[in-house]
């Protein structure tokens, strides 16, 4: 993989960890766990209609150099644009030098 290909930065992020002023756990907190560059290699999206509302889902794939502590459940972050992707799988590449993420944009 040529490294020109990870050109946008964003932000891994995971659940948990933020406390209020009493020390009491921030439902719904997110804390950062690292900043590294990205490939968004494709997207898809659909439309339907549920219960009389318009949904529709944005899916992308994002690839990044390979770490061992990315997990379902995370979420990522585009520093430019700031949009934010729930990660829900990660599918590691051959010989542990990427991974792919794939992922549902948040709303």
């Amino acid at each position: 993989m040529q490294s020109g290909k990870l050109d946008e930065p964003i932000a891994l992020q995971r659940k948990g960890g933020s406390e209020d002023s009493w020390g009491t756990p921030v439902p719904g907190s997110w804390v950062e766990v690292a900043q590294v560059w990205a490939n968004f290699l494709s997207q898809s999206g659909s439309a339907a209609i549920k219960a009389n509302a318009d949904v529709s889902v944005v899916r992308v794939s994002v690839r990044i150099y390979w770490r061992a502590d990315v997990v379902e459940g995370m979420r990522l972050l585009k520093i430019v644009g700031g949009a934010t992707y729930d990660i829900e799988a990660v599918l590691p590449g051959s010989g542990r030098v990427y991974l792919d993420l794939v992922c549902k944009k948040v709303t």
